[in-house]
């Protein structure tokens, strides 16, 4: 992968985590090796570090060599309207097999999210997403009638449909989110492999375009095993930002406003 070094050995250090060569429990090479390895300077070194601190993955007190703490794989909002990129970034390869995409009548909570009348003509997708072949995620998603028929000339096993969208000129420039836990109904349950009512982490999406003009409404659900999400803030966050449990956001939100 191209980028800062420090973000190269981070990433390297994830994959490492994640594929079990770095089991829970395990030490991390130390700071003089991964120097060694990388033919770099303390700096970077101590970055990528303090990154995978940052995110859970590794932990260990003052003095003591870092351990690794969770292969849970972190993943921060502003890659969620890609998940092939979140999972690249991860040093990871990511994968997909489309189970449906179909035009629709909108239904009332598409309607809600999207702002259309009900009845509507939609698309909607259904798809198994994966890390490495492991089933991680599975995606519903809702697009627009104008946006969605776009996908009906795109191989969606092929790779990431919002790259593809966004080729074709499509504005996906903003997203809100809504994260909550759901418990895994039969169909989750049977591709995700795991147990019916296995708790998962459930990400709800409304994209919209640069103006506002909702495009597309997810309910994505991720195994917390491999999957956690990662939000930072600070004390100048806009207060639009905070929602009640449960709450989805409105179906047009304010102008001006960053996912």
């Amino acid at each position: 992968m191209d980028g800062p070094l420090h973000e190269r050995v981070a990433a390297d250090l994830r994959r490492r985590i994640s594929s079990g060569e770095l089991p829970v429990g395990a030490a991390i090479p130390s700071e003089s090796q991964l120097c060694e390895q990388w033919e770099a300077s303390r700096g970077p070194i101590r970055q990528a570090l303090a990154t995978l601190r940052a995110e859970g993955l590794i932990g260990g007190g003052r003095g003591k060599p870092p351990v690794v703490r969770s292969q849970s794989m972190p993943q921060p909002i502003e890659t969620f309207l890609s998940f092939s990129r979140w999972v690249r970034l991860m040093g990871r390869a990511p994968g997909q097999r489309t189970l449906e995409i179909a035009r629709r009548p909108a239904g009332p909570e598409v309607c809600d999210a999207l702002g259309l009348e009900e009845g509507e003509p939609v698309v909607q997708l259904l798809r198994l997403r994966l890390m490495d072949g492991v089933p991680a995620m599975v995606e519903r998603t809702t697009f627009t009638w104008p946006v969605g028929r776009l996908l009906f000339d795109f191989d969606c096993d092929s790779g990431s449909v919002f790259a593809y969208l966004s080729s074709r000129g499509v504005d996906l420039s903003r997203a809100r989110h809504v994260i909550d836990a759901v418990g895994a109904d039969p169909t989750d349950a049977g591709l995700l492999e795991v147990a019916p009512g296995a708790p998962l982490l459930r990400e709800r999406r409304q994209t919209s375009t640069g103006d506002g003009e909702p495009v597309e409404f997810s309910d994505d659900r991720y195994r917390p095993d491999l999957v956690s999400f990662t939000i930072d803030n600070s004390q100048q966050a806009h207060p639009a930002l905070l929602r009640s449990p449960g709450g989805l956001p409105p179906a047009r939100p304010p102008q001006g406003e960053t996912p």
